[in-house]
């Protein structure tokens, strides 16, 4: 009996964003490519694009021989567990879609084996040569792929060491070709859950595609002056506070700096009075109006709005320890998790970016929007927003390109209150 390896991936530029997938089958034995599969989805989700590159490498491996017995190795833990039965399916996008990957091939010949992402770049790279095929609005084309070959690169940098590494880097370069050093979709965090609907950037090629030489949308990320809750580190979502005297002192020590720098062209701010205030006084020195946007307010803290941390965890210890451990538990009381905040972030960062191309412009908002922007360019995992220090009225600052790709330039810049 012949035994083959189905290697698949998929992915999502905004996560649900333009997606799609790439598999390779494999002879079991030579590791040879027998069949290579991918295909631009339209709008989905990372998991839905995963699954559907599942079944794609599934009919493959069929319609070569449809008595072989066939190896699936991915690099979701959430297909492989879900498909060998571990893990429950609860997401109704996903059902059909388990069911579907099921009847290709009895069970008895189908095993699944989670890989880290670095050994499954194979079928990355044809996931983001789907995507970037219809990108420029064409169809993908397994004669003009070269992922095989980029997979072949990879695999020997890793053996070689850099310099092979820079060589299959220049190679790509020079010949237009697209080496991605992330997955598919390149800077997504895998889901902490099924369906947790964690957003991601839709930045998909990092640093090695043909080079965007088109001016950025700049995002400079303000976050609003201290309050009165600031200095005792209190949670501060959803209230409407005013700035403290001192945080109207660093407002306007802001405005005075970003004048003399004088590149912000445009001001958009949260709906929240600390951020309008600090937002104002910025306006007034540039001479500029200030846009509202509701997509651009601090997480709703329910229950522990106003209070220290070491109150919440005395009055809510249980509730706190599920909300450092999650980004999808939200705070006691009704809160917002922070899956959902990532959700708001992104899709107004795309609105954003598409309202200001090229241009460079002042967000005054939040702690938890300005992290999770600088999160999502980095494709760092939710877990990296316990680990940044944002200081009230620093400045951050992200570039967005006409190509997807994001750059943080600045992070928690305070020069500007010292002296």
């Amino acid at each position: 009996m012949r035994e083959f390896v189905v290697e698949a991936d998929g992915g999502s530029r905004g996560n649900p964003g333009p997606a799609g997938y790439g598999a390779v089958v494999l002879d079991a034995k030579t590791g040879e490519p027998l069949a290579e599969v991918a295909e631009y989805i339209g709008v989905a989700t990372n998991n839905v694009a995963e699954y559907k590159g599942l079944v794609a490498g599934l009919k493959a491996a069929k319609a070569l021989d449809p008595e072989a017995r066939v190896r699936v190795r991915m690099d979701s833990k959430l297909v492989v567990e879900q498909m060998s039965g571990r893990w429950k399916i609860k997401h109704p996008d996903m059902k059909p879609l388990a069911a579907q990957a099921a009847s290709i091939l009895p069970a008895s010949q189908v095993t699944y084996e989670w890989i880290p992402r670095e050994k499954n770049k194979h079928a990355d790279r044809l996931a983001n040569e789907a995507m970037d095929a219809a990108k420029k609005g064409k169809q993908w084309e397994a004669s003009r792929s070269t992922a095989e070959l980029d997979a072949r690169d990879a695999k020997a940098a890793r053996v070689v060491g850099d310099a092979t590494a820079g060589a299959a880097r220049a190679r790509a370069a020079l010949s237009g070709a697209t080496d991605d050093t992330g997955g598919a979709g390149t800077v997504r965090a895998e889901p902490l859950a099924e369906g947790a609907g964690e957003a991601a950037p839709s930045a998909p090629s990092v640093g090695w595609g043909p080079a965007d030489l088109g001016p950025p949308a700049t995002f400079v990320l303000l976050r609003h002056g201290e309050t009165a809750l600031t200095p005792d580190k209190r949670f501060s979502g959803s209230g409407d506070h005013s700035l403290s005297p001192a945080g109207l002192r660093q407002a306007e020590a802001t405005a005075a700096v970003l004048a003399a720098r004088g590149t912000v062209q445009e001001i958009v701010s949260s709906p929240l009075k600390r951020c309008r205030e600090t937002a104002e006084a910025v306006a007034a020195r540039l001479n500029l109006e200030v846009r509202i946007e509701d997509g651009l307010r601090e997480t709703d803290f329910g229950a522990w709005e106003g209070l220290t941390f070491a109150e919440v965890r005395e009055r809510y210890g249980d509730d706190l320890t599920a909300w450092l451990a999650s980004a999808k538990v939200a705070p006691t009381g009704g809160g917002e998790s922070f899956a959902a905040v990532a959700r708001r972030v992104s899709a107004t960062r795309d609105k954003l970016i598409a309202r200001y191309p090229g241009r460079t412009v002042l967000l005054v908002t939040h702690v938890t929007p300005i992290k999770t922007l600088v999160r999502l360019a980095l494709g760092a995992p939710p877990e990296s927003l316990f680990r940044m220090e944002l200081s009230a009225a620093s400045i951050s600052a992200v570039a967005y390109y006409a190509d997807g790709n994001a750059s943080l330039r600045l992070l928690n810049d305070t020069s500007h209150l010292r002296g």
